[in-house]
């Protein structure tokens, strides 16, 4: 089987290449890939390279599959694991095994760290290891693209999970947000900030009393304040507000004071930036838990943390880098329920336009980019959609799809596009 895949050989050295695949063993699955949403991290995989911890040391001589973020169906089903999946299977992947040994390393990953299985490509061989973690994971929605950002959903599910508090006079530790509680997500509107939202207002089992998303960007805010209605929010039992802390002569004060001055019990931080850290920790009340959700590049990144308050006001620190298998399937019970992942889609592409845009995502503006792996398309702005559809009908169809959908992606477009667009 031949597959079409984006390499890494080295620091931002990505190349698109033909080759064949080994015939599966036993124990291996044969997948096709159909997408794949693209993650920062796998920009900070191409810049740092052999730096980064989950990337082999031998890449230059065996280059590795990126993406992490995909989905797609089984194609051919290794003997071992004939009795727990079928050829057509859809599925979903969580890419962080952490198993303790293995034939590439401690941290290994689907996308970072091995040369047959990754999200851009559009055939590859799942190995034993992801079955053996339970890592392969079924997915029974519509369509295909949940399934791609049930990753990114899983990692913050399990940032709300991974938060805790003390029981007064107690040391035990209860982990979760607070119920009905006072919530801060703050640099809050990326494309992670709005699956934190999302999957807030759509929580059954815990969700806060207060929500406060902030931004410095007011185009960036009313977006989400569109897509997550503060009318649907208080349907939910919340109270959400959307902020722009550019517009305010003192952040901290004025956050602070939407709580009545005794500041907030989780705050969740999506940008590793050190005034909005420090910022996240002057707004925390007794026993808040900080959660840093955003990944720095620059392994010497800190701030000032008040440790004042730490003893005497019983504040925390967590931090989060992806979810577990158990947030997997949360991320995808929940979309089979009815979340819709889409508000994090802003642009759609084909695997050609995968390099250029891993390369320099943190310049491109806007939300998840989704690629689907079979076909040629470059990375165009779904609110382009309209424009290019003047000359082109496959774009003016899909503007017609998604101006119906408040200008969102949904599966009825992802059907048409796999149909019509040019394959690879």
């Amino acid at each position: 089987m031949k597959t079409k895949a984006i390499r890494l050989y080295g620091k931002k050295d990505l190349r698109l290449e033909e080759f064949e695949l080994p015939q599966i063993k036993d124990n291996e699955i044969l997948a096709k890939v159909v997408s794949d949403s693209l993650c920062m991290s796998s920009y900070k995989a191409s810049t740092q390279g052999t730096d980064h911890k989950r990337i082999p040391n031998d890449v230059a001589e065996n280059p590795i599959i990126i993406g992490h973020e995909f989905a797609g169906e089984l194609v051919e089903v290794g003997a071992k694991w004939a009795h727990q999946f079928k050829v057509g299977d859809k599925f979903s992947i969580q890419p962080a095994l952490n198993f303790e040994s293995g034939p590439v390393g401690i941290l290994s990953a689907p996308g970072y760290s091995y040369q047959y299985i990754g999200g851009d490509a559009t055939y590859v061989i799942i190995p034993n290891e992801v079955m053996e973690k339970d890592c392969l994971l079924a997915y029974h929605g519509e369509g295909f693209y949940p399934a791609s950002l049930a990753e990114p959903l899983s990692c913050v599910i399990g940032a709300m999970h991974a938060n805790y508090h003390l029981s007064p006079g107690s040391y035990v530790h209860k982990m979760e947000i607070v119920d009905r509680g006072k919530m801060a997500i703050l640099a809050g509107v990326g494309p992670m900030g709005l699956a934190a939202i999302n999957y807030v207002l759509h929580r059954e089992d815990r969700r806060p009393a207060l929500c406060v998303v902030t931004d410095v960007d007011q185009t960036r805010l009313d977006r989400a304040a569109s897509l997550y209605t503060v009318e649907f929010a208080a349907s939910r039992g919340i109270e959400l507000l959307y902020v722009n802390t550019a517009a305010m002569q003192n952040p901290v004060d004025e956050l602070k004071a939407i709580t009545y001055g005794e500041g907030f019990n989780d705050v969740f931080v999506f940008a590793p930036v050190k005034p909005v850290v420090e910022q996240a920790d002057a707004i925390l009340g007794f026993d808040g838990c900080l959660n840093f959700f955003a990944g720095p590049g620059d392994p010497n990144f800190s701030a000032t943390f008040n440790f004042y308050n730490v003893h005497y006001g019983y504040t925390h620190v967590a931090g989060t880098s992806g979810g577990n298998n158990d947030d997997m399937v949360e991320a995808l019970k929940m979309m089979s329920k009815g979340l819709d992942p889409a508000g994090l889609v802003t642009h759609i592409g084909g695997l050609n336009s995968v390099i250029e845009a891993t390369n320099h995502l943190p310049e491109i503006l806007g939300g998840k980019k989704l690629i689907y792996t079979h076909i040629t398309l470059p990375l165009t702005p779904i609110s382009e959609f309209g424009k290019l559809g003047e000359t082109n009908p496959v774009f003016k169809h899909l503007a017609t799809i998604c101006d119906k959908n408040k200008g969102l992606w949904s599966v009825e477009a992802e059907s048409y596009l796999l149909a019509n667009a040019d394959k690879l």
